[in-house]
């Protein structure tokens, strides 16, 4: 068999790259492990995506926003970041901003089924469900994937969208950074007797981190919490009941009375960014290239970003009859998408390590931080910018100097989602392994 280029995992990353090349005259191959009818029908995995204005735009631009219902779109008017026991917070409201929301909230499961029902009317594109790869090797004369059935795909590209664990990522040789936050976060969906008024909470609490991402309905939202593994798996076991009245404490009953309304799934919290994001012949985009912590809700809107940057260029060459492999078409891609995504990450990793942080001196610095900003509106129009934002990354770093600290701290757009790539997923009741290929 041989194509123009091979994707490696129909995950949302990979599935609106397959999207984004229709038309193009370039012929396609989605290498998948798991079988045709879990991708078209995709189960529930708990998990939320937080939208921005620019990632909605390019979903309607793939046809994914039309392929969604109604009660599956919900809106994120407001965010607002709480710590500790205060019972107000940092409001980031969407009437400064001149925009009726900050963004959207979908179910990644809703997301995947849109994506892959585009793909499936694609005819360059040659789905291969059920299989494994095996292998994975690129040179001057060409590229190749091997899967487990004995067959060998031939290629002129391999991009590989198969999860922050890629292991065609490990087989090309590209390293990467990885850091283990040593926390599981478990995603629930919930009904609540107060509603949410479609405001988003990131709640950084002694021992814990609550988020609380407004739904549809205006009585239900996905609950995430964050907790060490030891304690995540204490409250894993109990039953609903038990289950929906420890949640209500956690939440100190601002939400009055909850109850389960969605199946439990529990996630390690890990970040990754590879060393590099190309080889000769290979190109990572979505959580092979960049897997983000939840608290900046990126992870989706980057692997977004990345895709289309990749199939710009590739849609570009190949109208211009240019080879889509040249090394230069792939640091252009690697550059642009560096740029957009380093400075975010790293200021994720310092924010995530800050909230969570239980020490007094870590407390006192994001008490100061939040009081600061409530008071400053030019630092919280910098940070909702990135939300709204239509063109370009969509994405902004905001930056405020407490100068008797003697330090910058960088904020990102702080509205929290679930990361709605490649977690490798733990559930409470069924757990799963991370394999190549795996959305």
């Amino acid at each position: 068999m041989s194509f123009d280029i091979v994707i490696i995992g129909a995950g949302p990353a990979g599935l609106c790259f397959a999207r984004s090349l229709a038309g193009s005259g370039l012929r396609i191959a989605l290498v998948e492990r798991q079988p045709e009818a879990a991708l078209s029908a995709p189960a529930d995995d708990g998990r939320e995506i937080a939208i921005t204005h620019h990632s909605q735009r390019l979903m309607r631009e793939l046809g994914l926003w039309a392929r969604l219902r109604e009660d599956e779109i919900g809106t994120l008017r407001d965010a607002m970041v709480i710590d500790g026991d205060d019972r107000d917070g940092l409001m980031f409201r969407h009437d400064e901003t001149g925009k009726p929301q900050l963004g959207w909230l979908l179910s990644n499961h809703a997301i995947r089924r849109a994506a892959y029902a585009e793909v499936m009317a694609l005819p360059e594109v040659e789905r291969i469900t059920g299989v494994q790869v095996t292998g994975v090797r690129a040179a001057s004369d060409g590229a190749q994937v091997e899967l487990s059935t004995g067959d060998i795909v031939h290629a002129q590209l391999v991009v590989a969208a198969d999860s922050r664990y890629s292991e065609s990522r490990r087989a090309m040789g590209i390293a990467a950074d990885m850091h283990d936050f040593g926390k599981t976060m478990l995603v629930l969906r919930m009904q609540h007797d107060v509603a949410h008024q479609h405001v988003a909470w990131e709640w950084f609490g002694v021992g814990q981190t609550l988020a609380l991402l407004p739904l549809h309905d205006p009585h239900t939202s996905s609950v995430v919490l964050t907790l060490p593994p030891q304690h995540m798996q204490a409250l894993l076991v109990l039953g609903d009941a038990a289950l929906e009245a420890a949640m209500a404490t956690r939440f100190q009953q601002r939400l009055g009375a909850m109850r389960v309304a969605g199946p439990r799934c529990s996630y390690p919290l890990v970040g990754v960014y590879a060393k590099r994001f190309v080889a000769e012949r290979f190109a990572l985009i979505g959580d092979a290239a960049v897997g983000m912590h939840p608290v900046t809700a990126h992870g989706f809107n980057f692997g977004l970003l990345g895709q289309a940057t990749l199939a710009r260029e590739l849609r570009a060459a190949a109208a211009a009859g240019q080879p889509i492999h040249s090394p230069e078409l792939l640091r252009r891609y690697e550059r642009q998408h560096r740029l957009a995504t380093r400075p975010l990450y790293l200021a994720t990793q310092m924010l995530a390590g800050l909230y969570t942080d239980d020490r007094r001196p870590a407390r006192v610095v994001r008490k100061l931080t939040l009081r600061a900003g409530a008071r400053l509106r030019p630092f919280r129009m910098a940070v909702m910018k990135g939300l709204v934002a239509e063109g370009g990354t969509g994405v902004r770093i905001s930056r405020f100097r407490f100068p008797r600290l003697g330090r910058v701290l960088p904020v990102g757009p702080i509205t929290p989602d679930t990361n709605g790539t490649d977690l490798s997923p733990s559930s409470s009741r069924k757990r799963g392994s991370s394999a190549i290929g795996r959305p």
